[in-house]
């Protein structure tokens, strides 16, 4: 088997991982954008790079958004380090999708914070099919209860 190099292995692993991959500075622009996040979200990298991560993020969740960023790049310090979040996304068709989501802090070689890094996948189906099935289970409840 041909040896590769672990910079060559990091390089296509988040260039072509399925999943969106997606790196921000400190003010919250777009510094990495892979295949997997044009693939989601319809923006090339070229579209994307130096751009606000408003760019994916809906208006109604915009302010709540910045103010937990502004909050992680002054203490250094999310909550949401070992969590999966969930929450609704932009598309460039203007279409809203559910993504999920982790998210790790970079800092550079001196410990300083640069950044955030994401990993995001569209669980829009998903979603889709599970409120369908509480929909329909909510209705079969509904035929089963007794009158009064």
């Amino acid at each position: 088997m041909k040896e590769y190099s672990p910079e060559w292995l990091c390089r296509e692993v988040l260039e072509r991982a399925r999943d969106a991959v997606i790196l921000a500075d400190r003010e919250g622009l777009i510094r990495f954008w892979n295949a997997g996040a044009e693939r989601i979200f319809g923006y090339s990298g070229e579209e994307a790079l130096g751009r606000s991560l408003d760019l994916i993020i809906p208006e109604r969740l915009r302010e709540r958004h910045w103010e937990g960023y502004r909050k992680v790049m002054a203490t250094g310090v999310t909550r949401y380090g070992d969590e999966v979040l969930a929450v609704p996304a932009l598309r460039r068709d203007g279409g809203r999708i559910s993504i999920e989501f982790t998210i790790l802090l970079l800092q550079n070689d001196g410990g300083d914070l640069v950044g955030t890094a994401a990993i995001i996948r569209d669980v829009t189906a998903r979603w889709e099919k599970e409120k369908e099935l509480k929909r329909r289970l909510a209705e079969l409840e509904a035929k089963l209860s007794p009158p009064g």
